[in-house]
């Protein structure tokens, strides 16, 4: 039987398989208040009813200030708990647990989505000034401010609240974005990061806020839910944050409470050197996995069925994540249970499409 499908407990919470989908933003917002649409219930709404094991939402905003675009989620107020619980309750419906990826983009918030152009979004079209652990900027965006200590503990409270007001919403997980770029990391990567005070320097200090939020958000976060947390293993860099780093951190998470690691790369520096192919982030899971004894998921261009269960008859990790192939192919979990031979009475499809079961 593929393990693919088997179930995984993490705390008091039982995932029904090991494929869950990935945090991928939609910059769909209607009003840039980072309430969630109808875009987000139908995107998230179907592929809970096509067979995944968990759901994530996008990197979803614990500050107005954290949004990655103007078109981003938030949950930094109760308008936003009220729409994100209409979601939480399809999901549920549908038999499937669901998560919200808590997030602060730093200096790379105030961007133009996607689609519509690059860099920073100017005050007078919506944007906003940024911040981040230095005054240094990400290629072709805006100069951040400096931070203070003041602001950082304001920050790490904003993640607390952030988790409080998701389990208000109803979510059974929580993860703490610290990858991508984004705020978090960029406290972790020398590259970004060029602090001289606690926040600053050594190892220990680089890590410290991405502690500090963890042990907010596991303090405000009920007991018996998991808290993951989404690292970028390693900036492509000469200089900048290592795989030897994210085991090292991956330890110290475990100790912290969180229950697994979603082991991305990148994003920090458009230096990066990426040699990109299937399964290309596997062995960063594989090494925090079994360096650090904490439980990883695997992502990164992993697209076919008997790949992903190779993952986890390997020991490379516990779970598997989808993005792009989940865009493609929503049912992706329903291909996987013909291909890897799931027995009719096990495979996750919804009783409406029963007959899809059949071949």
């Amino acid at each position: 039987m593929p393990s693919l499908f088997d179930p995984i407990t993490l705390q008091d919470l039982t995932l029904k398989n090991r494929i869950w989908l990935s945090p991928m933003c939609q910059y769909s917002v209607e009003k840039q208040d980072g309430v969630p649409t109808d875009w987000h219930l139908v995107h998230l709404g179907s592929h809970a009813a096509l067979g995944y094991g968990l759901i994530l939402t996008e990197a979803t905003a614990v500050t107005p200030e954290g949004r990655i675009s103007p078109q981003d989620t938030g949950i930094w107020n109760d308008e936003q708990i009220v729409a994100w619980r209409r979601i939480v309750d399809f999901a549920h419906a549908q038999g499937t647990s669901i998560g919200v990826q808590l997030a602060h983009a730093g200096r790379k918030a105030s961007t133009a989505t996607a689609w519509l152009g690059h860099g920073t979004v100017p005050e007078s079209e919506g944007g906003w000034p940024t911040v981040a652990p230095s005054a240094v900027a990400f290629d072709g965006y805006a100069t951040p401010a400096t931070l203070t200590i003041e602001q950082i503990g304001d920050i790490v409270t904003a993640f607390a609240d952030a988790a409080r007001r998701a389990d208000d919403a109803g979510f059974d997980v929580v993860e703490v974005h610290a990858a991508h770029g984004y705020l978090l990391h960029q406290f972790l990567s020398p590259l970004a990061n060029r602090r001289t005070d606690e926040y600053g320097g050594s190892f220990e200090n680089r890590t410290r806020v991405v502690l500090e939020v963890v042990d907010a958000v596991r303090a405000a976060w009920p007991a018996g839910k998991p808290v993951l947390v989404r690292i970028s293993a390693t900036d492509w860099v000469d200089g900048g944050w290592t795989v030897a780093e994210s085991a090292e951190l991956g330890g110290l998470l475990r100790a912290h409470g969180v229950d697994l690691i979603d082991t991305s790369s990148g994003g920090l520096d458009p230096a990066q050197q990426i040699t990109v192919g299937p399964g290309y982030q596997v062995s960063f899971a594989r090494d925090v996995r079994t360096k650090s004894g904490i439980p990883t998921g695997a992502v990164g261009m992993i697209t076919e069925p008997v790949q992903a269960q190779q993952i986890l008859d390997e020991g490379s990790a516990d779970v598997v994540l989808l993005a792009r192939a989940a865009l493609r192919e929503p049912a992706w979990p329903l291909r996987a249970a013909h291909e890897l031979g799931l027995p009719r009475d096990r495979a996750p499809y919804p009783p409406q499409y029963l007959r899809g079961a059949w071949r």
